[in-house]
């Protein structure tokens, strides 16, 4: 990866300094294929690295959209309704964390796959795909796998659904600028949802996403997985001049850890090295 340069509002960082992504993820034998952030209010590239057209799965970073519509149809309420419970048979890889009852916040913050489907199955295939399309959030198809009327339950783990690190980051923008064709309320309670964590004098609000392509077999091949990691930062001390970005990795090998948390981690681990060089 070559040295990145980022040119913000105010700020600027050194042509000079880079990212520690290769070396983060030098033992994980991980792939960094698309770096991209851009200025949440002009959508000037501030950084492209690597291939950000591709379209691919958007596995649980669709949880930001979804959540968009799940507020504006009304089926969310607030951060804490509904409470959904776990039955038998729904996903439950996720640990204990899926096998509670559940909120909204909890299933944005544990990722909670049958929190997704619940909201899928009650809206049905046509109005997300609407929504979808209207935020022109790649190409908005939530068939699923072809031959197996699955869509509702997976079409955004590794299947139907895809969208490019570049829609990503186009989409962000609506919804940090409230442009995107949904209710301010929508808006204000999908953000508050998504996880923010202080890195430096930055808050960083984002969302990890992790999946896996099937074999000929429809088994899963855990060497090459995908993982994401979206979202928005906001200096501190001007919080009108947001970053929105995206980062996608392949990986080359099986990971212990999930490859979404491999790449938001190693983005946390870069920002306070990143955000010395910043000047005001």
């Amino acid at each position: 990866m070559r040295p990145l340069a980022l040119a913000f509002g105010l700020f600027a960082l050194s042509s000079t300094a880079s990212f520690a992504a290769t070396a983060a993820f030098a033992a994980s034998d991980v792939e960094v294929t698309c770096t991209i952030m851009l200025d949440a209010a002009t959508g000037k590239v501030l950084i492209e690295e690597g291939d950000c057209a591709a379209r691919t799965t958007p596995a649980s970073t669709f949880k930001i959209p979804l959540a968009l519509i799940g507020y504006d149809t009304g089926f969310l309420k607030d951060e804490a309704t509904p409470v959904l419970s776990y039955q038998k048979g729904d996903p439950d890889w996720g640990g204990a964390n899926w096998l509670r009852d559940t909120n909204p916040a909890d299933w944005m913050r544990y990722s909670v796959v049958w929190y997704s489907q619940r909201i899928t199955r009650d809206l049905g295939r046509e109005t997300p795909e609407r929504y979808l399309k209207s935020f022109q959030y790649g190409n908005a198809d939530l068939s699923g796998d072809p031959g197996f009327d699955n869509g509702l339950e997976r079409a955004w783990i590794a299947s139907s659904l895809q969208v490019s690190p570049r829609e990503q980051v186009a989409f962000l923008r609506g919804l940090v600028n409230a442009t995107l064709p949904v209710g301010p309320e929508a808006i204000e309670k999908t953000k508050r949802i998504v996880e923010s964590r202080a890195v430096g004098d930055w808050t960083i609000h984002g969302k990890t996403g992790a999946a896996f392509p099937r074999n000929a077999d429809r088994s899963f091949d855990y060497a090459h997985g995908w993982g994401w990691y979206v979202g928005w930062a906001e200096p501190n001390e001007a919080k009108d001049k947001a970053v929105v970005f995206a980062r996608l990795i392949r990986t080359r090998e099986k990971t212990k850890t999930s490859p979404g948390v491999l790449t938001r981690d190693a983005l946390m681990a870069e920002w306070p090295a990143l955000s010395k060089t910043l000047r005001p």
